[in-house]
């Protein structure tokens, strides 16, 4: 059994940058947002029952889900967000749990699990040891956003006001990066997280040792 971080913030946040400081330290991360793209691609699972449920009208001319259209779409009607997400959610859940058990099976020392909306869904909760909030003003986010994502102010507002509150998600966190320094910062607070995280690792590791032990004497 291998120990499982989820990694969450809103958007701007800096996940993704988290995520690769992890990765260099010798983490398994997998990608919540990285596996819904693949669904979403050509030719992904999600394509045809995105088109059964929205039309044509959902996808590029490639057949990849359009993303910029379906934002907007619910983002005007919480109904079809509902929609999408319920058509997404199960199968992104599922290939989440197949590439849990993949990185289980290699040598990593623990699992970063990114999921962007680990504390809406609640779904997720069960499947990680602890949960890690990446943390910065909401004036950070926006300006991050825009930068990142070509969004206007308001676009950016919209996003970030159906997700999860900031306290809300500090409120579920067993530990904090804050992103509102630099990256140098940032990459310190990632390396003193790594080495507890490999410790808890290691002492989850050691109990379920004891516990076979145990059943098999």
């Amino acid at each position: 059994m291998t120990f499982v971080v989820g990694l969450t913030g809103g958007i701007g946040s800096g996940k993704s940058e988290v995520a690769r400081c992890f990765a260099a330290l010798g983490a398994a991360i997998i990608d919540t947002d990285a596996i819904a793209h693949g669904l979403t691609a050509p030719g992904g699972a999600a394509i045809l029952p995105i088109a059964a449920a929205f039309g044509p009208a959902a996808l590029t001319a490639d057949g990849a889900l359009d993303r910029a259209a379906m934002r907007r779409r619910v983002f005007a009607d919480p109904a079809e967000r509902l929609r999408l997400e319920a058509i997404l959610h199960p199968l992104i859940r599922a290939a989440c749990d197949e590439e849990i058990r993949r990185a289980s099976s290699a040598d990593f020392p623990y699992i970063v699990l990114v999921v962007p909306l680990l504390v809406e869904s609640g779904a997720y909760r069960g499947r990680v040891g602890r949960v890690l909030v990446v943390d910065c003003s909401e004036e950070t986010q926006i300006d991050r956003t825009m930068v990142r994502s070509g969004l206007s102010s308001g676009e950016a507002k919209k996003i970030l006001a159906a997700q999860a509150k900031r306290q809300e998600r500090l409120a579920a966190a067993d530990d904090v990066i804050n992103n509102d320094a630099g990256l140098d910062e940032l990459a310190a607070q990632v390396a003193l997280l790594h080495e507890r995280y490999r410790q808890l690792a290691k002492n989850l590791n050691a109990t379920i040792a004891g516990v076979f032990r145990s059943s098999s004497s």
